[in-house]
Formats: C-alpha cells, structure tokens, sequence
C-alpha cells in the first residue's frame, strides 16, 4: 500500500475568532506566523457550538466536546443533551440509578453533589434541582447539597446568583438543605493536586471549613475576601448536619469525567493515602451520571456511547502510523476523547505527553509546557515515520480561563511561536498541516455587560487553515465535524459511512 500524504494536525485550544479586538488576547497578540499564513494559505471558519458539535442551542463548546466532534468526524449527541432530555420528559427520576440510589435513601440520607450553575461543561443546575424534585417525589426528608461553585464556564461572580436560584426552588419544594458550598479549584481537581481535593473532602465528610449561615452568604464573605466562585475556601453551613456518613446515598450530579475522579475517590476508594482512609465513610451508596471510569463499579444514569470508525480506527485499517501530543491538561482530549471515548490506542498510534507545570494558576507561567510540546512535534516530524501527527496547544484555553489579559496574550504569542517551529520543520517536505481550534476562550477576556473577567468558553467560529501545495479555495459554512473527512480526503482514503462530516476542501 503506497504511503499515504503525511498530514499534521494543530489544535490551538482556546483560540477563537472574535472580530471584535476589544479585550481579544489573540487580536492583541503579536502573532506574525498565523497572520502571515492566514493570508497565504486557503482557510475558513468552523461552527464548536451548540447543535453544530452535539450541544444545546447556545452552549459554547469545549475540549472534550470538541475533541470528540473532531476525532470522529461527525456530531455527536452529547451527555448535557441526554440528560437535558430526560429532565425535560420528567423521567430522570424513573431512570434506574437514580430510582435506585432513592429507595436506599429511604429512612437514610441522600447526598447530592455537583456543580452549580449553568456552565453546561461538567454540570447543569437544572439537573441538579430535578434530582431534588424526584428526592421529594420518593418522599426523602433529609437530602444534602453539596455546591461546587464554577467561576470558570461562567462569570467568577455568578455563583451567588445560582445558589440564591437554588435555595429558592429547595424552599418551594420543601426539600433539601445545602450542606456545604465549595469552589470547584478544591473539589474538581483533575491533577492529582491531593491537598487541594482533600480540602474538599475534609468540608464533606469531617464538616471542617469555614462557617456561614446561609450559602449566598458563604459567596458574599468570599467576595468580599477577594476570593472569587472557583477558589472559594471550602465552607460548611451551619445548622446543618450534612456530613457524608457511613451507609449514606450520594448522587453526583457532574456528567463529564475528568473532573469528577479525584473527589469520587476520595468518598469511595480504599486505597488512597491522601485523604487518610480512616476518615473515609464507609458502604457509600454511589451514584454518577455518566461513567467517570470504566473500572469504577458505580450505577449510571446514562450510559457510555461507543462510536465505530472514528479517525483513530481508519488509521489503523489503513496500517497508517499516528502521533498524538499534547501537555497533561489536554492529553486525554487527543487521546481518549478523540478516539471517541476509547481508553486503549489503536495499533499503530504512538503517544507522548509533556508535563503541565505546577503552578496554582496559569497566568503565572502562560507558557506552560508548549516548548516541550513542540518538541515532541519537531521531532515526530523529523523522524519521518509519522503519516498523522495530532498535536494539542493548551495555553490559549488554560491562561484564558484565569481572566488575566497580559496572561492570555503571552500564551498566544507562545503558541504562535510554535506555529513558526512546526512550519520550519515542514519545509521541503510534502506534508499537509491543518491548523485549527477546538472552541474560542482568550478571544473574550471581558464580559461585555457585566465588566467582570470572561474565564470561560466563547461562541465565536474557530479558524482553519490549509498549509499544503494545493491552494484551492477551503468552503464556509463548516464545523468540527468536518476536520476528519478532510483529513481522510488529503491522505487519499474514504471516509466511512458513519462519519457524516464534508470534506472541507471546495
């Protein structure tokens, strides 16, 4: 089988195409090699929005949403949609798990843990209160909120809003008494920053934190401390016994994994060190919306979607060799999730992570771990043994989740010295690189109508390039889903029937 045409592929996350400059880290940016080759080279806009990538109508997108859009080339029907349907039915309280963590909760206590507010990334809100409202339904009396603010998919001060929301539907109900109120920095670690998770853990199981009456009251303190939604110090309400106990049910509401891991374990697994065991309770009753793990013995409300001929899957029929990189924040996404929720490679796909560094934020080091990225990149590309290389930027999505403008900038900048790195590679060599984003972030650093910092994801189209000797005009109108099929059309396969994705090339 004759060598396909190698094909390099750059995702620079968090890179939107807002056109307006004003507080656009990457229209304020000095970032001569994307310029230049924007002007040189054929490209386009693509739609990581709403039902363009699986999402509901207006929901930005995001990397895990993104990933799986790109990697099997056509949308797919997210988590958030699944589950916004059976809430929308009123059947959530009917679906097995849920049904089934209830009738254990019955004369016990139903814990309820989770992100509030209506970021759509790793929880809903709604979601949420519909549990509370199956709870009463079930005629449970003592169910437990356990609130981890966000201030990263939405405004950092957004979350008063969200809980006061909460309190007054738990109020209307009847039911249900938030027990703690935590930011999501402590309790949705993903980095295996133990401490951090412990915090967390110490407020839901030992009740230790700081106090507050009520929780909008909780938000207000940290406010006024200077402490904003996802660093909130973790906080027990008082008045309320709300402890994580021995043979207790707990549901937690988050439906995207990666986050939702490190605290899982903490309540549930007998093998940590860190929280110490012995203060773990024991025969929790543990209910998750989605799989957070394979390994993990959990009741799901929804489950796991396998997707058939993704990009990876094509590759390996094709006997084709693939490179996939990125820094620990984003590894999974160019693995996992673009292998369409595959934890095992496929034959023939190599995988090199760097290390993301270990600072508390990323504006403090927006470089992050790019230079040791692109090296990975230069020399999969030197080694000439690579027929796809994948490779994920994080620092345009990662700075520009903290809200610091100079921050974001910087890591723009970075990321487009690295395009001008990868370009020199390709010199004289007959490769195909396709230049692209996931979803916007550092394109929006100001919320237009509040002032405050804009952390979170933006609904702007993300650009596209074509680097290659063919100059052939790339079509409008496309989105995520289009990426793979291009991919396949310029290495002279056929895409497969279940990828419903266009070729991009006019």
């Amino acid at each position: 089988m004759p060598r396909p045409k190698p094909v390099v592929l750059t995702i620079m996350d968090g890179w939107g195409q807002n056109p307006n400059p004003a507080n656009n880290a990457v229209a304020m940016a000095n970032k001569p090699n994307f310029d230049r080759l924007w002007k040189e080279y054929p490209h386009t806009l693509l739609r990581t929005d709403g039902p363009f990538v699986g999402l509901p109508e207006g929901q930005f997108g995001n990397s895990e949403v993104g990933h799986l859009n790109i990697g099997s080339g056509r949308v797919i029907k997210m988590d958030i949609t699944r589950l916004d349907d059976l809430v929308a039915e009123g059947t959530l309280g009917d679906n097995p798990a849920v049904k089934g963590a209830l009738e254990h909760a019955r004369g016990g206590r139903l814990h309820i843990l989770g992100l509030c507010s209506m970021g759509g990334v790793h929880a809903q809100l709604t979601h949420i209160m519909a549990l509370v409202e199956a709870a009463k339904k079930a005629g449970l009396e003592q169910v437990f909120l356990h609130c981890f603010t966000d201030g990263r998919d939405t405004p950092p001060h957004s979350g008063k809003e969200y809980l006061a929301e909460l309190q007054a539907k738990l109020d209307e109900l009847g039911v249900g008494k938030i027990a703690t109120v935590t930011g999501r920095y402590y309790a949705m670690d993903r980095d295996k920053r133990w401490e951090r998770t412990e915090k967390a853990f110490n407020a839901l199981v030992l009740g230790e934190g700081a106090k507050a009456t009520d929780a909008v009251s909780a938000l207000e303190a940290s406010y006024a401390a200077g402490v904003t939604d996802e660093f909130v110090e973790p906080v027990v309400i008082e008045g309320v016994d709300g402890k994580i106990g021995d043979g207790d049910t707990v549901i937690f509401a988050n439906f995207r994994a990666d986050r939702a891991r490190q605290i899982t374990l903490a309540l549930t697994s007998p093998d940590l060190e860190t929280p110490p065991r012995d203060k773990a309770p024991k025969n929790l009753y543990y209910v998750t919306m989605t799989e957070y793990d394979k390994s993990y013995p959990f009741p799901t409300v929804i489950a796991k979607t396998f997707h058939e001929n993704v990009l990876g899957a094509v590759c390996e029929a094709q006997g084709w060799r693939n490179l996939r990189t990125a820094e620990t924040e984003k590894y999974p996404h160019v693995t996992y999730f673009f292998n369409g929720g595959r934890e095992k490679p496929f034959e023939g796909e190599d995988r090199e992570m760097a290390a993301s560094p270990k600072v508390a934020t990323y504006d403090l080091q927006p470089e992050m771990s790019a230079a040791q990225v692109c090296d990975i990149v230069l020399k999969g590309i030197e080694s000439d043994k690579y027929d796809l290389i994948i490779v994920n930027f994080a620092n345009c999505d990662m700075v520009g989740h903290t809200g610091v403008i100079p921050a974001a900038v910087k890591a723009v900048e970075t990321v487009d010295g690295c395009l001008g790195q990868i370009e020199k590679a390709l010199e004289g060599k007959d490769f195909a690189w396709l230049i692209t984003a996931d979803h916007g972030n550092a394109d929006l650093m100001v919320d237009p109508v509040t002032g405050q910092p804009h952390t979170y994801h933006t609904t702007f189209p993300v650009p596209f390039l074509l680097v290659s000797n063919d100059k052939k005009p790339l079509r409008e109108g496309g989105a995520l889903r289009d990426i793979a099929p291009t991919i396949l059309g310029l290495m002279g396969a056929e895409k497969p029937a279940e990828m419903t994705g266009q070729d991009l090339r006019a």
